[in-house]
């Protein structure tokens, strides 16, 4: 009799075991490009897309791999997916390199491409870009004693690993900070974007000149006035500058800025404004 109890607490006890093991079951995790992660169970993969589950589901949904960056299997293994905004294949299957990274050099900081976008038409300049890019690189390289321990990384290299791994400043903001670092070897980045609209002003002036003449009697007074009025129209600029910082692929600062001026380079103000604010900042 004690026999038979014993074999049936065991019995219990496995189905307890049982039970636990498939609630608890460890899923995959989809990591988007827009930091998103799902929760799931993956079914198959080809080379366009992923086919999953989401738990207590058995409908599959299907996700494009160009929106992925990265797949944490159950198992353990990571699979990552190629950065270039073009790219719809999966680049490595190994410990989550997205592409060959630069050495890290600690204590580095990058200033990545700024986006300079007009927000009526969503249209963008690469000429701007890269002028923002290369204004917010000049500053933090005037202000480097304030930065200390940070070094900033030339503005060359970080373009040039850009160029490499397939981003500019169209698919900037597509690409994870944590693959950034890793493209550039750096721990620190800087991001900023520049939107805009632009409103259409009229202004106009007058001018008045006239000649006055006396008669001999000194009773008649004639006038001789000319009235001059110019027109012109005035192109506003409405800015609102967005500006992040990262250290160790943590956002350590998020600040957005109207400049106060609508005039073509008030944004420049917003940018010095808001560096001087950041925590890599030391008053000297």
């Amino acid at each position: 009799m004690n026999f038979k109890k014993i074999i049936y607490v065991v019995i219990m006890l496995l189905i307890s075991l049982f039970s636990f093991a498939q609630g608890g079951k460890k899923l995959d995790k989809i990591i988007k490009r827009d930091y998103q992660i799902i929760e799931c169970t993956i079914a198959r993969m080809s080379d366009k897309t992923v086919e999953y589950s989401l738990p207590g589901e058995t409908m599959q949904i299907s996700l494009d791999v160009s929106q992925i960056a990265r797949i944490d299997f159950a198992s353990g293994r990571s699979q990552t997916f190629d950065v270039s905004a073009n790219a719809s294949t999966p680049a490595s299957e190994n410990s989550g390199q997205v592409i060959a990274s630069a050495e890290m050099k600690p204590n580095t900081i990058a200033v990545l491409p700024v986006p300079y976008v007009n927000s009526g038409t969503m249209e963008s300049s690469e000429e701007m870009a890269k002028f923002a890019q290369n204004d917010l690189y000049n500053k933090l390289l005037d202000k480097s004693a304030n930065l200390f321990p940070l070094t900033v990384q030339d503005l060359r290299v970080t373009n040039s690993l850009l160029h490499k791994a397939g981003i500019d400043y169209k698919n900037i903001d597509e690409t994870p900070i944590q693959d950034l670092e890793k493209i550039l070897g750096v721990d620190n980045i800087v991001a900023a974007k520049v939107s805009f609209t632009l409103t259409e002003g009229a202004t106009s002036s007058t001018y008045n000149s006239g000649n006055a003449k006396v008669s001999d009697n000194n009773k008649k007074v004639k006038t001789s006035d000319v009235s001059t009025t110019n027109s012109s129209n005035l192109t506003y600029y409405n800015y609102m500058v967005y500006f992040d910082m990262y250290k160790n692929a943590t956002k350590i600062y998020s600040q957005t800025r109207k400049p106060f001026l609508n005039i073509k380079d008030s944004w420049m103000d917003s940018i010095t404004y808001l560096l001087k604010r950041s925590p890599i900042y030391v008053k000297k």
